[in-house]
């Protein structure tokens, strides 16, 4: 199951929940694609990866505009683990 969600829904709490759940519980079915423009009010020390990493999941950085390293993001190994890959595109403008 793939789930595409953006930076600032992380902020709500049931989103929270949930990371904290599914890594625990592993997963390994899971995978999020969280697109990262800098719009999110809750900045977290690490970035948005640290917040999953802790929470058990393996995670992946990427330029959400290079098509190759999302791919490779995309087919990464995670046994036993949900996945995440953070993809990092230009900020949100006001």
């Amino acid at each position: 199951m793939w789930v595409l969600t953006g930076d600032a829904e992380l902020d709500e709490g049931s989103n929270h929940e949930a990371i904290a759940f599914a890594g625990p519980a592993g997963l390994e079915r899971l995978h999020t694609v969280v697109i990262d423009n800098a719009s999110a009010s809750d900045a977290r020390p690490g970035g948005i990866a640290a917040r999953f990493e802790v929470a058990g999941w393996s995670t992946v950085t990427v330029d959400g505009r290079d098509h190759e390293a999302l791919y490779a993001a995309f087919t990464a190994p995670h046994p036993g683990r949900p996945h995440a890959v953070v993809a990092q595109v230009e900020p949100k403008s006001e």
